[in-house]
């Protein structure tokens, strides 16, 4: 089946650094891990977040391993739970955490959209919709007078107090994804608009509003890899960062404080780059990544340096191989769904001010209700 899905679909090159034959060797790596269930853990034995089981489904998307894909979503539809959420960690057999993370339970959004534009029907989209509206829902009851969305429910079911920035950002890009479904079936969400202009709003222009978290590469570069930042705004950001969390040919940091590349914050970060229009600077950045793949497609989740050696020791994730493939196809748009990420064929959005915000606000903001680009 592998052969012939591949046969019939365009796989993602970027000449130089990696070929189609090589993308689908990262896809494959990603399926042979996967379960019959459709449950795509992070390796062989290991356990599965929907987040990055989402992830690993839109990568099998890309490289036409369409069956695959819709099993991983099949899955996800029959472990949500009656408010609309997933518990954060599951095993083959079991949960491994009960805490509910509001950006894990939305990113079922983006990964259908994405489904939807691969393929180009609608059918799965339209099968997971009520699967869709009951994730986004539950999602935005944790949204808080400032726009933020409120990271997680313990396993208690207590709420936290505090948003995370890379969390709320990519609910941001999740809730336009959920938009432009409900857009294409017909359906009527405009509180998802109204919620996602607030939220973008925070990201843009209220950093005090989530915990102080600086010190990740996610928290750098991803309002802009959702969209909430943007344009010469956008690449400010990624400038003033950038030898921060950058190691010169060798990829991105997860930490900012340790010499520790990690091939999916590389990737996404890439994304990023593109999405922002610096193509050779995110060639460069995708080239490094390659450092951290193996001869069977498959990525060292990280690698210390200078000695070189894999962090988690001798871990390869599949949203790893994921974050790879996704790259690929956004720097070759290849796929139908490779400008995802640069916001092409979504709702543009619109940046909600909340009433408190003035130029005299402690963030310095001084953006208005404008329609956002």
């Amino acid at each position: 089946m592998t052969t012939d899905q591949a046969r019939s679909t365009s796989i993602p090159q970027v000449p130089g650094i990696l070929s189609a034959s090589d993308v689908m060797a990262t896809a494959c790596s990603i399926a042979e891990v996967q379960l019959p269930n459709g449950m795509i853990p992070w390796f062989p034995g290991g356990h599965c977040d929907p987040w990055n089981h989402v992830e690993a489904a839109m990568a099998l998307s890309v490289c036409g391993l369409h069956d695959e894909a819709e099993r991983a979503y099949g899955w996800l539809a029959e472990h949500q739970m009656a408010d609309g959420s997933w518990f954060n960690y599951y095993l083959a057999h079991g949960v491994k955490d009960p805490r509910l993370d509001t950006n894990v339970c939305a990113y079922v959004a983006a990964g259908l959209w994405h489904h939807h534009l691969v393929t180009g029907t609608d059918d799965l989209l339209r099968r997971m919709w009520p699967t869709m509206e009951q994730a986004l829902d539950f999602v935005l009851r944790w949204q808080q007078p400032d726009g933020s969305i409120r990271w997680s429910l313990d396993g208690s079911g207590r709420p936290e107090s505090y948003a995370l920035l890379t969390g709320s950002s990519s609910i941001y890009h999740s809730l336009r994804c959920g938009v432009a479904a409900a857009e294409r079936l017909g359906k009527d969400r405009p509180d998802w608009e109204l919620a996602a202009g607030r939220l973008g709003h925070a990201v843009a222009h209220h950093p005090s509003a989530f915990a102080p978290k600086a010190e990740f590469a996610m928290d750098w570069y991803y309002p802009m890899l959702s969209g909430a930042v943007d344009g010469a705004a956008g690449r400010d950001r990624m400038a003033r960062q950038w030898d921060t969390f950058v190691m010169g040919g060798h990829g991105v940091r997860c930490v900012a404080t340790n010499d520790w590349v990690t091939a999916a914050e590389t990737a996404e970060c890439v994304m990023a780059l593109d999405a922002l229009g610096l193509d050779q600077t995110a060639r460069e950045l995708f080239a490094a990544a390659q450092e951290l793949r193996l001869p069977d497609g498959s990525y060292w989740t990280g690698l210390v340096y200078p000695d070189t050696v894999s962090f988690p020791t001798g871990e390869r994730t599949t949203y790893t191989a994921a974050a790879i493939v996704l790259a690929a196809d956004a720097l070759s748009s290849t796929s139908r769904a490779a400008g995802l990420f640069r916001g092409e064929g979504l709702w543009a959005g619109l940046d909600l001010a909340e009433s408190h915000c003035s130029p005299a606000a402690s963030d310095g903001c001084t953006a208005g209700r404008t329609a956002r680009g």
